[in-house]
């Protein structure tokens, strides 16, 4: 499909996700509680939207950003560290930019690291000079290298890039890391970290000006609403006012309490969404501090 195609006037979204891979499950997920529901076509590429003119590509990670600046989707669900590099390349053959991640989406966690053979000592960015580093991120990598202010030479790899040491093709390198165990088994260890990684949303630079507005907005306040309760709990208590500031102290990552009812001069019913963890300590410590009939429920959504 030709740019000037993928991008004229559309009444119906398209999201790119992951067809498989460590981001594809988690983001449909996210998509589903937003209220999107689907029809997967036979060759399970498309995905058309029933609940909402919202339909899904199922492509590989990599070509997100790029379906992205051709048109052909209006939003992708992909790692960070991709849209970044991919940035990265546009920059630096002149492209202007045609993408920005517009959510952090806090699934997909990494980290794009250094790592250095176990038997070096790190002593800090300038021990890099004249070093050859293999890597996929190699725009990631080159940008670093250059605010750093060190000449190294970066080995651009595509797969098993932790290996370039045992082959003798490169000295050190740059990968995501999650958790370590692959680089210990090559007797390599992280020592700097380049960029923190996670599934974010992308879109593109400008505005859409269309019908797909209104629908962008709605599923950007949905999916605020899922986000900001993932891991949530709302907590319901009563207590006396004369309790309620140091109750609110126990509380740092709480919202402000919403008051229920009063009974007179009796305690006061409270709620509040909790953020954080909510502990049995946690608990305890509420108690102990006035808090009574204390209950702690789920939340699956919402639009405050």
């Amino acid at each position: 499909m030709s740019p000037a195609l993928a991008s004229a006037t559309r009444d119906r979204l398209r999201i790119a996700i992951q067809k498989s891979g460590r981001l594809a499950e988690p983001a449909r997920a996210l998509l589903s509680a937003c209220g999107l529901s689907w029809r997967e076509s036979r060759d399970k590429l498309f995905c058309y939207g029933e609940s909402l003119p919202v339909d899904l590509l199922l492509v590989r990670d990599d070509d997100i950003p790029g379906l992205i600046a051709d048109g052909v989707c209006d939003f992708g669900v992909v790692g960070r560290n991709e849209l970044d590099e991919q940035a990265g390349e546009r920059a630096r053959i002149g492209l202007p930019p045609a993408y920005r991640e517009l959510r952090a989406l806090g699934f997909g966690a990494c980290r794009l690291m250094l790592a250095i053979p176990e038997s070096w000592d790190w002593q800090g960015p300038a021990q890099l000079q004249g070093l050859r580093i293999a890597t996929s991120y190699p725009a990631i990598l080159a940008n670093w290298l250059q605010a750093q202010g060190v000449d190294a030479s970066v080995v651009e790899l595509s797969g098993s890039v932790e290996i370039a040491p045992k082959l003798g093709t490169a000295d050190l390198i740059c990968d995501l890391v999650s958790s370590g165990a692959t680089l210990a088994a090559n007797q390599l260890k992280p020592v700097e970290t380049l960029l923190q990684s996670e599934a974010v949303l992308a879109g593109p630079v400008r505005e859409f000006d269309d019908s797909r507005a209104g629908l962008a907005a709605m599923l950007l306040r949905r999916m605020d609403g899922v986000l900001k309760v993932k891991d949530s709990k709302l907590l319901m208590f009563r207590a006396h006012r004369d309790t309620v500031a140091e109750l609110s102290r126990l509380l740092p990552d709480a919202d402000p309490f919403t008051q229920l009812a009063a009974n007179g001069d009796g305690p006061l019913s409270l709620q509040t969404m909790c953020h954080g963890a909510v502990t049995w300590q946690l608990l305890e410590e509420l108690e102990r501090a006035g808090a009574q009939g204390l209950m702690v429920l789920s939340v699956e959504r919402s639009l405050a």
